[in-house]
Order: C-alpha cells, then structure tokens, then sequence
C-alpha cells in the first residue's frame, strides 16, 4: 500500500506549534535548535545517498544475459542493473536520471572519496558539496582521486562551498595533468549553438560558442541594428532590448540587407560606384543576383522550421488566452505574432479527440502519431517531464503488437509515446504499461509498484485501486476518486457510460 497522505491541516498545525515553541525559547535555545534543523536535514540527505547505494548493491548482479549493466560512478565504483534504476526512481518519485545521478555520486563518495564521506557522513558539512566534488573528479582512475579527497577532506567542513569546489578543480588538474591538458585542447574545437527552454513568459536564451573574432563581428553587428531601431523604437525600449530584437534581425538576411540599405552611412566625398579595398570580389556580383531575384526567391532565403502551435477557437478569435508551443511551453496568445509574424504558416485541422482511430499496421501512421501525441501530451513514463518534441520520442504499443492477432491493434487505445531509453526499459525490463484510457496509462514495476499517468502528473496507486484498475475489462474506463469509483465504457466512436 502507498503510504498515506497527511491531512492538509497538519502542516499549519505543526508550524503553530513550533512557533508557540520558539517563542518560549531563549534566544540561545531558538539558534541552537536552528543548527539542530539543519544537522538533521544533512542526515536526511545522507540516508538518501546510503539508500541509493544499498540499492545498487541489491541490484549489483544482472538476472540474465539480456540483463545490461551500467556503471554510473567513476572508475573503481561496482555496476548496476540499468533496468533497476527507474524503479527506485519512481519509489522516489523523480526522474530516472536524477536517481542515476544520485546512485553515482553515493558510490563515488563511498568507493573513491572516503575521507570525504566520513565527514559528510557526520553530518558536518553540505552533502550537496560533496556530491559536486564526486562529479568534478569523476574523470579520475581510482589511483589519482585519492588526491582530491584528501585535499577536500580537509577544507569542506569549514570553508564556503565555493572555497572547497575551486580547491577540488585545482587538486583535479593537479592528479592528472595531461588530461586536463588534452580536454583543453579538445575544448578548443568545440562550437555550438543551442537555444535554452522558453521561460514562463515565452522567452529563451541563444547560447553559442564561437571564435573570438566572430564574436566581436556578431556583437558589433547586433549592435548597428539595435542603433537604427532606436530610431523607431527607442522610445518604447532600451538599448539592451534594442539588441535583444537586433539578434532576431539577423535571421532574416532579407529583411536586414533591406534595414541596412535604408540607414547605411554616407560618406560625401566617397564615389558611389567605387568598391572599398576591404570588399571581397564578389560583393557587387552577389548584390546585383539578389537584387534579380523575385519576392517569393527572396523570401526562401530564410531558414525553415517547424513548429507545432496549439490554440483553442476562441482565443484565435479573440487574441486573448493562452496558446502552447510544443518545444517551447505556454505562451500568451498576444505574443504569436512575435513567434509567427515572419513566417509562412500551414492551419491544419483540429482532431476531433472523441474519435478512436485505429489501424491494422503495426506502423502508426502520422494521423494516429497526431491523435496520440495530443491526448499524451508528451512522453508518458512516470515522471518523465514533458519537454520531448514528437520527433524525440517512439510511439510505443503498450500492449505488444501481435501479427497473428485481431484487427486494430494500432490506435490511442493502445499506444503512447516514449523516449528510445524509456521503451527500451519497458520492452527489457519487466515494465508492464496499460492504457487505462486513451491519454491515461498505467504502469507498473518489476516490484509491483503502480502508478497512473495522465495530463495531471503521475501519482502512485494503493495496491487495492491498481488491481481495480489491471483487472478492469478492455474498453472500461475507471477513475479513481477519494469519494468513489467512476467507471466509464469506451469504443472506437468514443467514450460512454458502461
């Protein structure tokens, strides 16, 4: 059984009571329990990590020879079952790979850092620091770390953590010089560009390593841009807004050679039809091709993409509520133009949701793809966060597809989205999954843990209501309410009453 939930009128209640506590405190007594708070939340955190650790210790052996092990800690830490992982991730009610995270620091703390563990073991210092220096060592063979933990052994109990990370960065170089020596010279070669998740307002944040002298001509140029809007729009904006809106210029080389041609620089002593010294050769043969070229050639110039926007009737007509991004997040329906104003869009139609499309392929086809995906919402594997576009995840049968089988096996009545290491769990990993109802799913572990996934999260079930809801005919609906039981009959033309 779940443990169960505490009534919401015990938090307040407790906090009356310390209140009433601390003001029969001395000032004394009130700071000396402050460190006695703090003392226990470090020793709860340490019972997490030795939890972890004795997991990986019951799972340290695999069951069969399709059974794959992992390694999550650095060099000289023991394995562990990969398919073991989610499930203490569920009892745990995170993540797999936060749970994988913190399986590998405990046995890096454990088996590579002992110093370090004994003392975050007493409670006498952060366990959040030490699990940091178990990451930035964990590059070491087990015969070089010794030296950081002996150097962080000594300052994590009473330096700031910023103190004792720079110290364990230091003592890393140190132990292995040529390492450090060739990730830097790899470094060199890395470039990228990526872009953050939107914020709750819809903004995110491009991120890009480049060369020093790109850097100084992409800043002078956002900079020129920002500058000529000013005349426009720098009454309603500052100059770091100005370069915010400059950036989204520059991905419309068509509409910014056209900016710059308005506001470029004369100069009244210099011959128009003279070519500077500093233009390459082909500057004027690539303006006078542009310049050839139709509006509809122009407009293709621009990069393509592809965005899924979702978007009540009502909102479109009214410009007001609420639109989703998939990739992107919620956003106010006022700022699509920001999002769409420069782009051509396709409208397709809305999906009728009450409908059960199904086919007899096992592959699904994009119509199911779009049914399922918009019912799910994203990957449904219990708490997986639901930032996967459609393009990172497999439409997983969560019954198995059977060849032999009956017709319309493929359908949101038997499908759900998963990321490729999530579908690679439940197909190895003795996770069974059900549709409870299209867009619902239940899942259940190895240990018979159950937990329901649907739009509103993932909640553990008692073991009395997952058995109502495993043994409940196919094509019954049951949801589960503190009240009572509602169950609901479904078909392929939609839900009714059973």
């Amino acid at each position: 059984m779940a443990p169960p939930i505490p009534p919401q009128t015990a938090a307040p209640a407790a906090l009356t009571d310390a209140r009433a506590a601390g003001d029969e405190q001395s000032d004394r007594d009130f700071l000396e329990a402050a460190a006695a708070d703090l003392r226990a939340r470090r020793l709860a955190e340490v019972a997490e990590l030795v939890r972890a650790a004795q997991w990986a210790v019951r799972s340290g052996h695999p069951r069969d020879g399709r059974d794959p092990m992992t390694t999550p800690g650095g060099d000289g830490t023991p394995s562990v079952r990969e398919l073991a992982v989610p499930e203490l991730a569920m009892a745990r009610e995170t993540h797999p790979a936060t749970t994988r995270a913190l399986i590998a620091d405990a046995l890096d703390l454990q088996h590579r850092l002992p110093r370090t563990w004994a003392i975050v073991a007493a409670g006498a210092c952060e366990p959040w620091v030490a699990r940091k220096v178990a990451v930035i060592s964990r590059g070491l063979l087990l015969d070089a770390v010794g030296l950081v933990d002996r150097a962080v052994a000594r300052a994590i109990a009473g330096h700031a953590p910023s103190t004792v990370l720079e110290i364990a960065r230091a003592k890393v170089i140190e132990a292995d010089p040529e390492t450090h020596a060739g990730e830097r010279e790899r470094s060199r070669h890395e470039r990228y560009v990526s872009i953050s998740r939107a914020d709750e307002f819809g903004y995110r944040c491009i991120i890009a390593r480049v060369t020093a002298g790109d850097a100084v001509w992409i800043d002078a140029m956002v900079d020129h841009v920002a500058d000529i809007l000013a005349l426009t729009q720098g009454h309603d904006h500052n100059h770091d807004e100005l370069r915010s809106l400059a950036m989204g210029w520059l991905a419309r080389p068509v509409d910014l050679l056209r900016l710059l041609l308005e506001h470029r620089d004369s100069d009244p002593g210099a011959d128009p039809a003279e070519q500077p010294a500093w233009a390459p050769d082909h500057t004027r043969d690539t303006v006078e091709r542009l310049c050839a070229l139709p509006a509809r050639r122009l407009a293709s110039l621009r990069g393509r993409g592809r965005l899924f926007v979702h978007l009540t009737d009502a909102a479109l007509r009214s410009g007001r509520g609420v639109a989703r991004i998939e990739g992107v997040g919620p956003i106010d329906v006022a700022q699509l133009a920001e999002v769409l104003g420069h782009a051509d869009v396709t409208v397709t139609p809305v999906l009728d949701l009450s409908t059960r499309p199904r086919s007899d392929a096992y592959e699904h086809s994009e119509a199911v793809k779009d049914h399922v995906w918009s019912l799910a919402g994203g990957d449904v594997f219990p708490f997986s966060p639901r930032t996967a576009t459609r393009s990172d995840v497999d439409f997983d049968h969560s019954s198995p597809y059977d060849p032999t089988g009956p017709p319309g096996q493929t359908g949101p009545h038997n499908s759900g989205p998963l990321r490729r290491r999530h579908h690679r769990w439940k197909t190895h990993g003795g996770y069974r999954c059900r549709v409870a109802s299209p867009g619902r799913h239940l899942w259940q572990t190895p240990n018979n843990l159950t937990y329901l996934v649907d739009r509103s999260g993932t909640r553990r079930l008692s073991d009395d209501d997952a058995e109502v809801m495993l043994s409940a005919p196919e094509g019954v609906e049951i949801y589960l309410s503190d009240a009572a039981l509602s169950v609901e009959g479904y078909s392929s033309s939609g839900p009714g009453r059973a």
